[in-house]
């Protein structure tokens, strides 16, 4: 699966827009990663376990998103983006979107 942030791929032509596909998570970080960015903010500095909490969620919202593009029968996914949104107290909504294109 071609996955841009473009919208177009170069030497390919779009043949069919399929329409918007969408990956969405909600996460919190684990106990862990909670009690481990709660000391490291004490000190400041970036916080590795929200990091890769973020990073997690951030895959798996892709992950999501590019089988809805299969499920279409789409050959790429362009325009795509993540937005991310505080859904409740320590809750993060991920989501990664685009558009399911056929290519010539």
């Amino acid at each position: 699966m071609i996955v841009t942030t473009a919208n177009e791929i170069e030497g390919r032509d779009v043949c069919e827009y399929l329409g918007i596909v969408r990956g969405i998570v909600v996460r919190t970080p684990t106990v862990f990663q909670g009690i481990a960015g709660g000391l490291k903010s004490l000190v400041g500095g970036n916080i590795e376990a929200f990091a890769d909490a973020c990073e997690t969620a951030r895959q798996q919202a892709y992950d999501r998103m590019i089988q809805h593009a299969e499920e279409l029968e789409a050959d790429a996914i362009i325009a795509m983006r993540y937005d991310a949104t505080g859904f409740a107290q320590n809750a993060t909504e991920v989501l990664a979107y685009g558009t399911a294109v056929r290519l010539r």
